[in-house]
């Protein structure tokens, strides 16, 4: 058992019958009254959004995790299938397991959070950023980089980023996993 104190991104906690991942949390102090935490909690079973307040000191059920790196093997539409880099057992889990699946690529490396108590993986992560090559765009501009203005661009896994007006098809980019963002070109 642990305590509000402890609450932390990515801790994993059983509520509600179900075991979800903390995404995001504020301790809040008011002037009047007791603190509490606020907390946005995903499901990692269903892929359900769940926000909650718990009062300090409230004790919470975490569930103890174990992290391993899996590579990204393939889509078969319904499940993602992943090798362990170790031992090179496999697993596959559903879409809402994954965090942000449209930007995963074949071979992507990445931290698969296990529950120690059943062997079960509960989510995963994925690097901070990737490159992923633009497949699909308008053309670019020339001069174009003084603006802040951005156009949609279709990248090499099928997800769609806003981008600059200077990115052309063919050109690596650099997207923030957390946000799904663009965050810079890159240059081979």
């Amino acid at each position: 058992m642990a305590s509000t104190s402890d609450i932390r991104n990515g801790l994993c906690i059983r509520f509600n019958h179900d075991i979800y991942k903390i995404t995001e949390f504020l301790h809040v102090k008011p002037g009047k009254g007791p603190a509490f935490i606020r907390t946005k909690m995903k499901s990692v079973t269903t892929g359900k959004t769940l926000e909650n307040t718990f009062s300090a000191g409230h004790k919470i059920d975490d569930v103890r995790v174990e992290t391993h790196k899996f590579q990204f093997l393939y889509n078969d539409g319904e499940f993602y299938h992943f090798m362990n880099t170790e031992d090179y057992t496999q697993i596959r889990l559903l879409e809402a397991a994954l965090d942000r699946a449209d930007l995963m690529k074949e071979g992507e490396v990445v931290t698969v959070l296990i529950n120690t108590e059943d062997n079960l993986p509960l989510s995963v992560e994925m690097p901070a950023s990737v490159v992923l090559e633009v497949t699909a765009t308008e053309p670019g501009v020339k001069g174009n980089t003084a603006t802040n203005a951005t156009k949609p661009a279709t990248v090499e896994t099928g997800a769609e980023v806003n981008v600059p007006l200077f990115i052309n098809e063919g050109d690596k980019i650099r997207v923030e996993t957390e946000k799904g963002t663009y965050k810079e070109r890159v240059k081979e």
